[in-house]
């Protein structure tokens, strides 16, 4: 069969894998696409004055870890609907009257869902965890590339450890009525307040200088409180540089946590107990990462849990309505990923064994699959 498919083989393979296509394409633009622009404006300010390559390398990198969901949801969107449709037209019937096995039948489904866990599992462990920790650098080669784009009129910019930053106005390197609030573990240090400011970019620098004209700055009499109207010192008009720490940043982004770590990272983490520096590593960490490897391992193995599962549920269902195996396709999925997020938020704690946890939804729904796919059989 595999070697020599049929015509039948051919035309379910097509309407199987053309629910599945459509349904990637329709949910990652529902589910990411809609959300996007949302996430870049807060993490990097207001997107109408970004550089559009930014916008789109965003984008890039948000798009593959989004396919971690939509394509097993697909997959099993596509399977209700189409078997849902066979069944209700009793194409079914037409085909087991030919002497075809149920097993048979569905044996271009089942390869399809073995070649998507394939595609699955490249995601899982290669690409979603490079792009994940692409998003989280995005903002600091922003900052490297353009600083001045990082200060979006009538935001207030907080990416900056120990600042919160606002201005007015902004034309190219020039700021108008720029607001700052230096703070120390949670506590505010120092108010500056300018009428005007410049970007000073120094080539071959990694921090960057504010250049204040007309500023005053105010230091708190109790520690951690500045009044702006009441608690005013004599202004201190003039110019003043103030330097941001670049440098500083990009050390808090090194910090990465275990989803944005390489497979490879993971476990050399589990079987050292060191991480890549060399220090010794919690029985937490080493949890947390041994509990990611083992997530990612499990969900490339959606699309076949959700192909045997799937099946007998499109076929019982025997409806035409899209919107029926939509429904039942999100209920399979929300069932399936409650599991995921239940054994993650116990991710750091080892006595509770969360890596094997990450495995009980692909057990009990293939063991229920396998049940019901026995019972259609034998029909």
């Amino acid at each position: 069969m595999f070697l020599r498919p049929n015509i039948l083989d051919r035309y379910i393979w097509r309407q199987v894998f053309g629910s599945m296509l459509t349904g990637v394409i329709v949910l990652t633009g529902v589910m990411v696409l809609g959300n996007v622009f949302k996430e870049m404006e807060r993490l990097l300010g207001d997107t109408s004055s970004l550089p559009l390559m930014a916008a789109l390398e965003f984008i890039a990198y948000v798009i593959p870890y989004s396919l971690i969901f939509t394509i097993p949801w697909a997959m099993l969107t596509g399977i209700l609907l189409v078997f849902g449709r066979l069944s209700a037209d009793n194409e079914l019937t037409a085909l087991r009257m030919t002497g075809r096995s149920m097993q048979r039948i569905c044996a271009p489904v089942f390869l399809l869902a073995i070649m998507l866990s394939g595609v699955c599992y490249f995601v899982n462990v290669k690409l979603a965890p490079y792009a994940k920790s692409h998003i989280k650098r995005l903002f600091y080669d922003l900052a490297l590339e353009d600083p001045a784009s990082l200060f979006q009129p009538g935001k207030i910019l907080d990416r900056f450890p120990g600042f919160r930053i606002y201005t007015e106005a902004r034309e190219g390197n020039k700021l108008k009525n720029l607001e700052i609030f230096v703070t120390d573990a949670g506590f505010n240090k120092k108010y500056m307040r300018a009428k005007s400011a410049e970007v000073v970019i120094t080539p071959g620098v990694t921090d960057f200088v504010l250049k204040l004209y007309d500023c005053h700055v105010e230091m708190p009499k109790v520690e951690g409180l500045i009044d702006p109207i009441n608690n005013l010192d004599p202004p201190d008009f003039g110019v003043t540089y103030f330097t941001f720490p670049l440098g500083e940043m990009k050390e808090k982004l090194e910090r990465v946590t275990a989803s944005m770590k390489d497979t490879d990272t993971l476990w050399s983490e589990v079987r050292s107990g060191k991480d890549s520096k060399g220090n010794t590593l919690t029985p937490k960490v080493i949890s947390a990462s041994l509990t990611e490897a083992n997530m990612r391992y499990s969900f490339s193995l959606a699309c076949f849990t959700f192909c045997l599962i799937g099946i007998p549920l499109g076929i019982t269902a025997q409806r035409r309505e899209t919107s029926v195996g939509f429904a039942l396709s999100l209920i399979v999925a929300t069932c399936y990923i409650v599991f995921i997020i239940f054994a993650n938020t116990m991710n750091e704690d080892p006595k509770s064994y969360p890596q094997l946890l990450m495995w009980v939804p692909n057990v009990i729904f293939i063991a229920v699959g396998a049940v019901l796919f026995r019972k259609l059989m034998k029909k």
